[in-house]
């Protein structure tokens, strides 16, 4: 009778009676209820998420663990994803399962132990499972994290961590375990109750001191770690430990391979601790030339200006007391001479000078190989000290190297199968692409939704399988999921699949625009109208191929291809979209002497392409530099032409002649697709200087406000057609300060395109970003980030052109006292600097001798005298 009753129990969500029930049966009448619970649970999954639901899962959890006798098929039941939200307690659990064989429960300890952290198995089941078994504990990162978190948690007891963890059966395979574990740093550095006496590093020293762990162990544990590597809070955790438990000089000369290790390759925290270990020991004559060299050379190859001044210094002491290891020493302080920072780089040639002397031919030959390494302005100072003549390439002229201008790239015709619709529509969804990759795939899903729309829904059948709106029960989730939105090319297989009522794609045509707007609607409409039109003339009356589909993948149309579509939409009677053909227009090239050949077709769309031909080439607009705030947008005036033209056109082309004004406050933003971009500029292509305007508060929200950009648009900006005006220039400006170093990077790229295609204007891009310096809207170390990667291309003169601007207004600043504490300046003087060695700049910048004429050896000062000089100028200090 008990069995009967079990089900309902379970459905009900009754745990007390469900258990007693389960207590009640042997193995076997247990295994009976597997199909129902499994039944149940497949039931659950689909269902939604009420109170109902949340009684009834706990008790599901709790009988499916009880009524499956395999330890692998319980251990996937208790961790299962779908019940990990909602699950019996580990004391239910442990009452269900603690009278199994201590040898299954240990097994399932440790099956559950292995799971990924991410399974969330509870401590208390894995804990109580092996204390009933009696068995080792796992060692594994769920079981050891779950450990760490449970044995600190209960610092409310009173006792300190240390006594608790001194009671531990398991403590030391654990503890040996935690060196091993994952990003477990984070943990040893919580500290529970405020008191230090509740640390794990407190805890662990004291165990250690009293004997409990052994001393040799834990410290070969923790440099072993450090030298494994992981997030930097496991490598501050683990050195944190290290110094607490304070290892004494014959420790450390033991492992003095170990500290050469982390002081080359480590990270700038665990290296300093490293590099002052060896350095005691190079002090006190505990380490020999050769292996106070070797360690030298990995730590003036890193990029950290502390890291490599301190090994100089330290250099400097050991060759003052000894002279004789000139010979051994020197050749590793030449390692400095390549360092990005020509301070450290004159530091490491000023003790080459010093103890040259000492030298032997052997160094000597050395040293003369490296000179190339140092900047031009020094290594005429380093030959003659070396007694060498310069290299050639001190003599020869200098040659700029900017990469190859892009080549225009057609966008390729449509897939011909439905096979091959379909593999390229599944790459578009998974990757995003860009303007080829989607108008390629649109164009195909519409030409072949209207010669065998079957064989394309067979071949998307798959793909389909994995769309979440696809064959959902509840229509009107999948109505609202593209009322507003179309989602790419989805919109298109929802209809051809019916997820989409006919309405609801209607209703967003006769909208033409959507409820929510913000600068960027103008922008962002003709694309998704194009979207929802092909969707319902798909439904309604299907059209053999796209009109608008550009012919390169800037967007542009190549007037032919348009008039021999319209030719063949004449031949097939076919009506064209009205969105599809004004998106054509805009895409056309404009030219009245080929106005004819639209006109002849004998069509009102031919007679209205011509129209538009007849306007001649679009007049560019004004525009004009407005400042905000910290930084500098740009007002772009009305284009009268177009917005006359768009009263032709469907509403969604409306305003996108409409001025460019700079917002007086922050606006609302629904575009949150960056990806969006690419398709914006190629909805009027040739106006990439509009669209950089209408975008560009956005842009400098990279620089200024810290937030990620794409760093895919200024590149594609660079590359595309029109004029590359105050705005494209402003947005470059933007990113070569923008906080992350990818969308820097990129702003580089944009750079290099624009100088390789002779559209660079370097008085406007340096001027604008002189002023943006002062303005604090763009930070110097950050420029000086972008300026190196640009000069070390080899496009130093680019980078000069540039930068020379930029510092005038920096350097106006600095000269009226406005600026002294900007942080960086001297660093980007010091990339200047070193372009115009390279490049043989001469001539005056304004404000320049005025700093570099002042007192004092601060990088500022000595880093203008250095350019100062370079231009061909001497100053009096």
């Amino acid at each position: 009778m008990s069995t009967e009753l079990l089900m309902p129990a379970v459905r009900s969500g009754r745990m007390t009676e469900a258990v007693d029930l389960l207590n009640g049966m042997t193995a076997a009448e247990r295994r009976t209820y597997l199909p129902e619970l499994k039944s149940l649970r497949k039931e659950l999954r689909s269902a939604p998420w009420s109170a109902e639901t949340r009684r009834t899962h706990p008790v599901l959890h709790a009988a499916g663990a009880a009524c499956h006798s395999g330890v692998v098929a319980a251990a996937t039941w208790i961790a299962g994803a779908d019940m990990r939200w909602s699950q019996a307690s580990p004391g239910v659990l442990l009452r269900l399962l603690g009278e199994r064989d201590p040898r299954w429960l240990g097994d399932l300890a440790h099956k559950l132990a292995d799971r990924p952290v991410s399974s969330s198995v509870p401590y208390g089941l894995m804990s109580g499972l092996v204390r009933r078994a009696g068995c080792e504990a796992p060692t594994t990162d769920a079981y050891v994290q779950g450990w760490m978190d449970d044995t600190s948690g209960m610092w409310q007891r009173g006792t300190v961590l240390a006594e608790r963890l001194r009671g531990d059966p398991h403590l030391v395979p654990l503890v040996t375990a935690m060196f091993e574990t994952d990003d477990i740093g984070s943990r040893i550095e919580w500290t529970y109750g405020g008191e230090e006496a509740h640390s794990w590093t407190a805890a662990l020293v004291r165990l250690t001191e009293d004997g409990v762990l052994d001393r040799k162990v834990m410290i070969e544990a923790c440099v072993a770690r450090l030298l494994r590597g992981g997030p930097l809070s496991d490598h501050r955790a683990f050195l944190r430990l290290l110094k607490a438990l304070s290892p004494t000089r014959e420790e450390e000369r033991e492992r003095l391979a170990d500290w050469t290790a982390l002081a080359s390759d480590a990270p700038s925290l665990v290296a300093t601790h490293a590099q002052s270990v060896l350095g005691a020991l190079a002090h006190d004559g505990e380490m020999t030339h050769r292996q106070l060299a070797e360690m030298s050379r990995g730590v003036l190859f890193r990029t950290e200006k502390k890291l490599v001044r301190t090994q100089l210094i330290l250099l400097g002491k050991v060759l003052r007391a000894a002279p004789d290891a000139a010979p051994v020493l020197l050749p590793a302080v030449a390692d400095a001479f390549g360092h990005e920072d020509t301070d450290l780089q004159e530091r490491a040639l000023k003790l080459v000078e010093r103890h040259l002397d000492q030298a032997d031919p052997d160094a000597r030959d050395e040293l003369a190989g490296a000179l190339e390494q140092l900047s031009p302005g020094l290594r005429p100072r380093a030959a003659e000290a070396l007694g060498v003549t310069p290299t050639p390439d001190d003599t020869e002229p200098y040659t700029e190297v900017l990469p190859p201008p892009p080549e225009r790239r057609r966008v390729p015709p449509a897939p011909g199968s439905a096979a091959e619709v379909a593999e390229e529509t599944g790459a578009l969804l998974e990757s995003g692409g860009g303007v080829s990759a989607f108008e390629r795939v649109l164009d195909g899903l519409v030409r072949h939704a209207c010669t065998d729309r079957a064989a394309l829904m067979e071949a998307l059948g798959p793909l389909m399988e994995r769309q979440w709106w696809h064959g959902t029960p509840k229509v009107w989730r999948t109505n609202n999921h593209f009322s507003d939105e179309p989602h790419g090319v989805e919109v298109i297989l929802a209809t051809l699949f019916d997820d989409v009522r006919t309405v609801t794609l209607q209703a967003r045509i006769l909208r033409g625009a959507m409820s929510r707007e913000c600068a960027h609607t103008a922008l962002s409409r003709p694309l998704k109208a194009r979207l929802w039109e092909a969707a319902y003339r798909i439904r309604t009356e299907p059209v053999p191929f796209l009109l608008a589909t550009p012919t390169w993948e800037s967007g542009v149309l190549e007037l032919e291809e348009l008039v021999a579509r319209l030719t063949e939409y004449r031949r097939l009677g076919a009506r064209p979209g009205e969105a599809d053909f004004a998106q054509a227009l805009l895409r056309v090239r404009r030219d009245p002497a080929v106005a004819g050949a639209a006109t002849a077709l004998g069509t009102a769309e031919g007679d209205r392409l011509g129209r538009w031909l007849s306007g001649g080439p679009a007049r560019p607009r004004t525009s004009a530099l407005r400042t905000s705030g910290d930084r500098i947008l740009v007002q772009v005036d009305e284009d009268t032409e177009l917005t006359e033209w768009e009263k032709q056109l469907p509403r969604a082309f409306a305003n996108l002649g409409a001025e460019v004004t700079v917002p007086d406050r922050p606006r609302t933003c629904y575009h949150w697709s960056y990806a969006d971009r690419a398709h914006w500029l190629a909805v009027v292509p040739g106006r990439r200087d509009v669209v950089a305007a209408v975008l560009l508060k956005q842009t400098s929200d990279s620089a200024v406000e810290d937030t990620g950009d794409d760093p895919a648009y200024l590149p594609l900006l660079a590359e595309t057609d029109g004029e590359a005006g105050d705005a494209v220039h402003l947005a470059v400006a933007y990113g070569l300060g923008a906080r992350r170093s990818d969308e820097r990077l990129a702003a580089v790229d944009a750079l290099l395109v624009l100088a390789a295609r002779g559209q660079l204007d370097a008085d406007l891009l340096g001027g604008a970003l002189g002023r943006l310096l002062v303005s604090g809207a763009v930070k110097p170390l950050r420029l000086v980030e972008s300026g190196r990667a640009a000069a070390a291309t080899g496009a130093y003169a680019t980078t000069w052109s540039v930068l020379r601007e930029a510092l005038v207004p920096l350097l106006t600043a600095f000269a009226e006292g406005r600026s002294a504490g900007v942080r960086g300046a001297g660093d980007l003087l010091a990339v200047a600097a070193e372009c115009a060695e390279r490049t043989g700049a001469r001539g005056a910048i304004p404000r320049l001798a005025e700093v570099a004429e002042r007192g004092g050896s601060s990088r500022l000062v000595t880093q203008a005298r250095r350019l100062h000089k370079a231009l061909g100028a001497e100053t009096t200090r």
